[in-house]
């Protein structure tokens, strides 16, 4: 009996250590690798991808195919709207490939999302969220129907010019900083849209009497409602009620530069609407008042030079002298021609002229004046609305060939495009102060972001007619699905990282309109430029 019990007992332990469970090993799930359109991706983006494509998505371990569908998803990646897909399994559900069902829109970028709560078969979740950008090219199929150039040129200057009309100040009239400045109104800007009005009228986008009537109501606003600092405008105002808005903390006064842009919109208006009935003669005796209320010569301080604020609050803190090259020479212009408050030609030469030469050659073409490379190309534009640089010549430059030099390297640079950055060539090209995806910037080949602002290219129209035409086309028949909204091109765009503007500002919208219209028919040049002031700033000056 011993014995066998003993053979039991062994028997029994034997049995009892078979049947022990073993250690399972944890299941290894994880996300292993991405191909899209059966290209490898080292990274977590794709770019330049088109039509529906394919992206397969690889695992560890064999998916739970219910759980997919809900924690595998592609959204479109500024409005995170889900894109509607298919999903197709293989190597025994361990491979997941993703096709949108549609085709993906051109030149927008898109996001493929992996939650952590994506199981397996054996229910194990993921734990770990993954993110997968792609961008899609742009597509180059027309986004509107063809029309002549000349139709072109139309249509873009009516568009741009509802920023003005239809967007301007309903109280004071005046143009708004952007379209999301409520009531802050820009003193600079207001003079561009004044010219604009000018080609508004002479092309027929509104009559010669609902331009005075506005006219009317904006300088009366000006002359009673306004406040200004020795006759000078802020940069910015409150546009119903006429209370200054600081610019910055210390520009809460007169803009002197700001105001000669409002004075050259206001003279040219001055000259264009000359009949001798009632009205026109109460606007140009208006605008006269606030050109001689300016005291241009209060503002060098006494100096051979012009300072660019004042503040009652802060006095000349800012201290920002008023020096070449940039977009200033109208300020030193204006100054001079003053019949009350002017400015004398030693003024111009020791203040503006005395540091601005440059006569260095870049991308292969000889600059005269500035910064290296030129700087932002609106400084060929602000100035140049209404002065005609054309035959322009003093001891210092032809402004007409610097101009054009400034056009042609900015032009030159942005084809050769030496950060390759998406987009850059002969059709797409322009660089200056605009909005961008990090702020607002003052591109140029110094300060290059990827940034593509349509201003810069549609406002050198008079200097670069056949590469302008060729960016309008690619602005508006290529991208205009993305850059072409209410009141014409938006601001800026940047195809390397597919960012689009959404703003339009009074000092990028005005310049379209009326440098188109000096490469058309001159006629902001010809206008101003038959002014009284014209003729004197020129003879002040000595320029030919």
């Amino acid at each position: 009996m011993k014995v066998t019990s003993f053979f039991t007992l062994l028997w029994i332990a034997l049995l009892s250590q078979s049947c022990t469970a073993q250690p399972i090993e944890p299941e290894l799930f994880y996300f292993s690798s991405i191909r899209v359109n059966g290209q490898q991706s080292g990274g977590f983006y794709a770019n330049n991808i088109s039509g529906k494509p394919t992206v397969e998505l690889s695992f560890s371990a064999p998916l739970a195919k219910e759980s997919a569908p809900e924690y595998i998803k592609l959204f479109e990646r500024a409005t995170a709207q889900l894109v509607e897909s298919s999903l197709q399994f293989s190597r025994g559900d361990s491979v997941v490939t993703l096709q949108p069902k549609q085709d993906l829109k051109s030149a927008t970028a898109y996001q493929v999302v992996i939650y952590p709560d994506l199981k397996s078969k054996k229910l194990t979740t993921l734990q770990n969220l993954h993110r997968f950008g792609m961008t899609t090219k742009v597509d180059p199929a027309d986004k509107f129907p063809r029309i002549s150039d000349d139709e072109l040129l139309t249509l873009v200057q009516k568009q741009t010019f509802k920023y003005f009309w239809d967007f301007g100040h309903p109280v004071s009239g005046l143009a708004r900083e952007r379209n999301t400045s409520g009531d802050i109104v820009t003193s600079g800007g207001t003079g561009f849209g004044i010219l604009a009005m000018v080609v508004a009228v002479e092309r027929g986008f509104i009559s010669r009497e609902q331009a005075i009537e506005r006219l009317t109501k904006m300088t009366d606003f000006l002359k009673n409602k306004t406040k200004t600092y020795h006759g000078v405008f802020p940069h910015w105002l409150n546009g119903a009620t006429g209370e200054t808005v600081p610019f910055s903390t210390y520009d809460d006064g007169g803009d002197l530069v700001e105001t000669s842009f409002l004075m050259q919109g206001l003279l040219t208006a001055r000259q264009y609407f000359g009949q001798s009935n009632a009205k026109e003669t109460a606007l140009r005796k208006t605008i006269t008042e606030l050109w001689e209320a300016v005291e241009w010569d209060w503002y060098t301080k006494g100096e051979n030079v012009l300072y660019w604020h004042w503040s009652m609050n802060h006095g000349w803190r800012m201290n920002h002298k008023i020096q070449g090259w940039n977009e200033c020479l109208i300020t030193y212009f204006l100054a001079a021609a003053s019949p009350t408050h002017p400015i004398s030609k030693e003024v111009y030469d020791q203040g503006w002229a005395r540091q601005m030469k440059n006569g260095k050659t870049f991308e292969g073409v000889t600059l005269p004046l500035g910064f290296d490379f030129g700087g932002p190309l609106f400084f060929s534009h602000y100035s140049f609305l209404a002065l005609n640089p054309k035959g322009l010549k003093d001891s210092y430059a032809d402004y007409w060939t610097q101009n054009k030099a400034h056009t042609e390297i900015n032009y030159r640079y942005c084809v050769r495009n030496p950060r390759n950055y998406a987009g850059y060539s002969a059709d797409c090209w322009g660089l200056t102060a605009s909005d961008s995806h990090n702020g607002y910037a003052a591109h140029s080949p110094t300060e290059d972001l990827g940034v593509i602002s349509p201003t810069a290219a549609l406002s050198a129209f008079p200097y670069s007619p056949k590469e302008s035409m060729a960016a309008l086309h690619h602005f508006y028949y290529v991208l205009g699905d993305k850059i072409w909204g209410e009141y014409g091109f938006k601001d800026a765009f940047n195809l390397s990282n597919l960012w689009f503007a959404d703003s339009y500002l009074a000092i990028d919208q005005g310049p379209i309109i009326c440098m188109i219209e000096n490469y058309r028919s001159g006629l902001l040049w010809n206008t101003f430029m038959a002014t009284p002031e014209a003729k004197k700033g020129k003879q002040v000056l000595g320029f030919e």
